[in-house]
């Protein structure tokens, strides 16, 4: 079963890039939420205190920063 997947972004952020281009590299779809673009993605990283991308979202659970590791752990 897939995952849902999420993946906060910025136009600026190099790290974005890698955590994009590592999900594609492994299948993972997702969808992108630019924070520079989209008033409501950067709303909701802001109600949890969030104020630096790339966030991952897998299955709810939030990835702060391009954590190979634990990106691995939560996708299985």
């Amino acid at each position: 079963m897939a995952k849902e997947v999420v993946v906060f972004t910025s136009t600026t952020c190099p790290h974005c890039y890698t955590a994009k281009d590592y999900l594609a590299e492994k299948g993972v779809e997702f969808v992108e939420k630019n924070v520079q673009k989209d008033p409501e993605a950067r709303k909701e990283l802001m109600q949890k205190g969030i104020m630096a991308v790339p966030v991952i979202k897998i299955d709810g659970e939030m990835v702060l920063g391009f954590d190979k590791a634990k990106i691995d752990s939560l996708l299985g």
